[in-house]
């Protein structure tokens, strides 16, 4: 199903970001999120009959997501576009594995598969990128294994003698054999026949606050929240509004005296104007 879905006319928004990252992530972001009916429409389509027009739909319906995802993997240097197109994959995957019939919400289970991946394209071109960073480190990276003579850890004399060779510390040479001899782990290591027993990081790594789903939610709540204070501030007499903003919403806050001298009033009169403007806040915004 991925090649078919790759093959699609929707393919350049399938594959990920080709031209304008923006324009992309403008793109997926309009694309109308699905009701769990139609969401469990169209997989039901999938799982039964192969449906790629509702597979399309199910992957169109879920880049939002991936890029929210490929968004928390900034900080490791590598490209927006490529971390997005890998999550992209993952999501291809999760949509070809869904069941309609478990009771879960497509996000929620295909966060699994873009994690994923794009774990996978991180720790793997990360290392290869991190591996040497230096003029010594690359020296090291391209020469130690040849000036090994055999398998094992090098002696401390064997050390000495490479690093002179190569004109580099004994230090050097020891973190480099260290870097060359290590092994990256699998994120979602699959288990061996029967044995229930996994140590891949996907099960002892739990990240409870990223459910992209519930971020976005939460980001949408916050927006609508602020959208209604503003509407409801609106209604307030000037005086109310302008002592509410002085006293909680400006980064100098004044004190009840210091807006009772400005007003010429007392300052148990400013409590209970801001007290009668925060119960109208609160009835306007339900």
């Amino acid at each position: 199903m991925t090649t078919a879905l790759a093959n699609s006319p929707m393919s350049s928004i399938l594959a990920g970001p080709v031209g304008s990252l923006d324009s992309y992530i403008h793109a997926a972001n309009n694309v109308p999120v699905l009701s769990a009916e139609r969401e469990h429409e169209l997989a039901t389509q999938l799982h039964e009959h192969a449906d790629m027009s509702a597979a399309r739909e199910m992957v169109l319906s879920q880049l939002r997501f991936v890029v929210h995802i490929a968004r928390g993997y900034n900080g490791y240097g590598l490209p927006m576009a490529d971390l997005i197109q890998e999550g992209n994959v993952g999501l291809m995957k999760a949509v070809k594995r869904f069941n309609p019939e478990v009771g879960v919400r497509l996000v929620t289970y295909a966060v699994h598969w873009i994690r994923a991946e794009i774990h996978e394209y991180v720790l793997r071109n990360w290392r290869m990128v991190k591996v040497a960073t230096t003029k010594a480190q690359r020296k090291l990276f391209f020469n130690l294994r040849k000036k090994k003579k055999h398998l094992g850890w090098l002696s401390a004399d064997e050390t000495v003698a490479i690093a002179n060779d190569l004109g580099v510390s004994a230090k050097d040479v020891t973190e480099m054999e260290k870097r060359l001899g290590a092994s990256d782990l699998t994120y979602d290591a699959p288990t061996d026949g029967d044995d229930d027993v996994s140590y891949a990081p996907v099960h002892y790594l739990p990240k409870t606050n990223a459910d992209p789903a519930e971020l976005i939610e939460r980001e949408d709540h916050n927006d609508d929240q602020s959208s209604r204070l503003e509407l409801a501030l609106e209604q307030l007499d000037t005086r109310s509004r302008e002592i509410l903003q002085a006293r909680w919403l400006n980064d100098a806050k004044l004190t009840l005296h210091e807006l009772a001298t400005q007003y010429s009033v007392s300052a148990e009169r400013i409590r209970q104007i801001e007290a009668a403007a925060i119960k109208k806040l609160q009835i306007a915004m339900g």
